[in-house]
């Protein structure tokens, strides 16, 4: 264990952790550019705990010879599941948060991928997840996405 705090000590930070965070903050920052809450610092420590929990789940089953690695990394999708549904608000003219919540399980997915040595797939991930949610943003301009009146002021003051 000591050993291993040196070792970091010395040799940098955990590259999967960092790059983790980092790509987590890409999708924190998205929205921020849509000012929604929570943003970069949020969605940065989702995405870098669950890199975390991944790593562990990998590293218990290599030091120890036992266990699946599968069971601490299943924990994180309820985990996430119950931190989304708290940013999910319903009011008498909608719901807002849906974004947010699936973009938050979407990165406790990129940044599993990462601590399960799929970085391949959390870039991919995280590019596609940014796609979709800008290039959908202006499809919804676009179209004249319709909400009941006063729902813009009503969701900002939430």
């Amino acid at each position: 264990m000591y050993d291993s705090l040196l070792h970091t000590l010395i040799n940098g930070f955990n590259v999967p952790l960092l790059l983790a965070a980092l790509l987590g903050a890409l999708i924190g920052v998205e929205r921020e550019i849509a000012g929604k809450d929570p943003s970069i610092r949020t969605f940065s420590l989702i995405s870098m705990g669950s890199c975390m929990f991944a790593i562990l789940s990998l590293e218990t089953l290599a030091d120890f010879g036992v266990g699946d690695p599968a069971r601490i990394a299943a924990q994180i999708i309820p985990g996430i599941g119950f931190i989304g549904a708290g940013t999910i608000f319903r009011s008498k003219y909608g719901v807002s948060g849906f974004t947010t919540a699936a973009l938050m399980w979407v990165t406790a997915g990129i940044g599993m991928a990462v601590g399960l040595r799929r970085v391949d797939l959390a870039v991919s991930c995280t590019i596609t997840a940014l796609f979709l949610t800008l290039s959908l943003r202006m499809v919804h301009r676009l179209i004249g996405h319709r909400r009941a009146p006063g729902i813009e002021r009503v969701l900002e003051d939430q």
